[in-house]
């Protein structure tokens, strides 16, 4: 047991946010075998509030990385304050977006607040903490699967519920580019806080 509890660490331990990536193909399966873990999540009354939308289509990428360059450069010019501005300079970003065409692949995450269902409008419960829990899964299973992630959050997300015509029960969630790491790519150096500072045992 404390040996699996290990490996898992060890894995868990060596992601990082990768926001250059390789164009290079995911099988098919490794997406559909991380997506069926994520769905493996628990939920609020098990209403699985959550719909995960796989975009591999070039166009349909290039239509995402415009409109969320539009919403990024509001972000960074306009919306951001002094102190988040400071907070993001570590990690050299900008509103400058490329990841969301280079990466093969981008899985947005939609919360779902109600089910349409033959009963008529079923409410959902517990829907960003089921989702929040499924979208860890998921991070989970990409990493264990030897794929890097990044999870972006461009705000608001309203234009991936225009772009990919979701219902209204769906609200944008999380957007996730996933694939594999460019040569080149570079990672800050960061610290996670101490275990104690984190923890307490009562």
């Amino acid at each position: 047991m404390i040996a699996h509890s290990n490996e898992l660490m060890r894995e868990i331990l060596k992601r990082r946010s990768i926001r250059d990536f390789s164009s290079e193909e995911i099988p098919d399966m490794v997406i559909k075998n991380v997506l069926k873990t994520a769905m493996a999540a628990p939920s609020g009354a098990n209403k699985q509030p959550w719909k995960f939308v796989v975009v591999k289509d070039e166009n349909i990428k290039r239509k995402i990385r415009i409109a969320a360059e539009e919403e990024e450069k509001k972000f960074y010019e306009e919306r951001a304050t002094e102190d988040w501005l400071k907070d993001l300079n570590k990690f050299g970003t900008d509103w400058n977006k490329p990841f969301l065409e280079v990466a093969p692949a981008l899985i947005i995450v939609f919360r779902q607040s109600y089910d349409n269902s033959e009963r008529g409008k079923r409410k959902n419960y517990y829907v960003n903490e089921s989702v929040g829990i499924a979208c860890g899964f998921l991070l989970m299973a990409l990493q264990n699967a030897g794929l890097v992630s990044l999870t972006h959050t461009p705000s608001p997300m309203g234009f991936l519920e225009r772009i990919l015509e979701r219902p209204k029960n769906e609200k944008a969630y999380l957007l996730i580019p996933i694939g594999f790491p460019a040569e080149n790519a570079e990672v800050p150096i960061l610290n996670k806080k101490p275990y104690n500072s984190s923890v307490e045992v009562f």
